[in-house]
């Protein structure tokens, strides 16, 4: 049974602070635009050792949001699982996953709850995700990892043309930033759908453990005939790699340790071959397939070797 307008789920793991600012700038920003029945905040923990949990819980006593549920997910169960934990509270037309390291801006969600109402054949949207350092995060703007589009990233010329439909089809640079239009993909850190929507998929696939499970979902909305938008007009500020810690501007805010670091690198290889099994594995021939997965390999141990080394 529905009593809101839009369900807000947050997974956390060891990121207490960059939590709080997040729940802060929703309550903040969105409390102005509209009455605090409408939306609900459900956070859940991934069995985070930093007080995350105890922090939420004392946060919610003080906080103005109506509805505020602290879940412990009772374990690190990954983003997939984590993330559908917070599901059965949701009571929202809408659901949005957010992540903790995200500040949103004021009129972003309201734009957002509009334009979904207003477009029913959309099943998923996000806005733009800009950084710290004020750049684009591309995530939120994408093509599926076809194997053409997989090859053009990896090898350098996406960005030798980022505006070419043939070369940048992952980046799907070719689209104006600015503006409201379809993609395949969008980002995980801030997805918007309606609540029926998720459910006919199924929510989060929990064969991901971190990484590739927004590709996934977009890919499974889309089969059902829905589309994905991204909206150019509104944004939010996206620090990225907070919980993981492997990438290099999240250096001197995570927590993540080397052990942490290295299974997600593993995590994040490994959603590659997985969304190809499940989607690309009937379409192209073995060969292709085990010369990708060779590729895989190579690009991570590369990476663990990178991390070994600045560790």
């Amino acid at each position: 049974m529905q009593s809101a307008t839009l369900s807000i789920i947050i997974l956390n793991y060891n990121t207490k602070d960059i939590t709080l600012d997040a729940i802060g700038s929703v309550e903040k920003n969105y409390l102005k635009e509209v009455a605090s029945g409408e939306y609900e905040m459900i956070v859940t923990d991934n069995a985070s050792t930093d007080g995350s949990f105890a922090a939420f819980r004392e946060y919610k006593k003080t906080s103005k949001i109506k509805t505020f549920h602290v879940v412990d997910n009772g374990g690190n169960i990954g983003f997939s699982a984590g993330n559908n934990k917070g599901v059965p509270y949701a009571t929202g037309k809408f659901v949005l996953f957010l992540n903790p390291d995200t500040i949103v801006y004021p009129k972003t969600l309201t734009r957002m709850i509009h334009f979904m109402e207003k477009h029913p054949h959309v099943g998923a949207a996000s806005c733009k995700l800009i950084n710290k350092d004020g750049e684009l995060d591309f995530n939120c703007h994408r093509g599926f990892p076809t194997p053409w589009n997989s090859f053009c990233y990896f090898s350098g010329l996406g960005r030798l043309f980022p505006h070419s439909k043939l070369f940048a089809g992952y980046t799907q640079g070719w689209k104006d930033l600015r503006t409201t239009h379809e993609v395949d993909a969008v980002e995980g850190a801030f997805m918007m759908m309606p609540y029926e929507v998720g459910k006919k998929v199924g929510w989060w696939d929990e064969d991901y453990f971190f990484y590739g499970e927004d590709l996934q979902f977009s890919y499974n909305i889309k089969k059902l005939g829905y589309k994905i938008y991204y909206l150019g007009d509104v944004s939010i500020m996206h620090i990225g790699g907070a919980a993981s810690g492997i990438k290099k501007k999240t250096q001197n805010i995570t927590t993540a340790n080397v052990e942490t670091k290295r299974m997600l690198q593993r995590a994040r290889f490994d959603a590659m071959k997985i969304f190809y099994k499940k989607n690309y594995k009937k379409t192209y021939p073995a060969w292709l397939q085990w010369l990708i997965f060779k590729g895989v390999d190579m690009l991570r141990d590369r990476a663990l070797s990178r991390l070994t080394v600045k560790q």
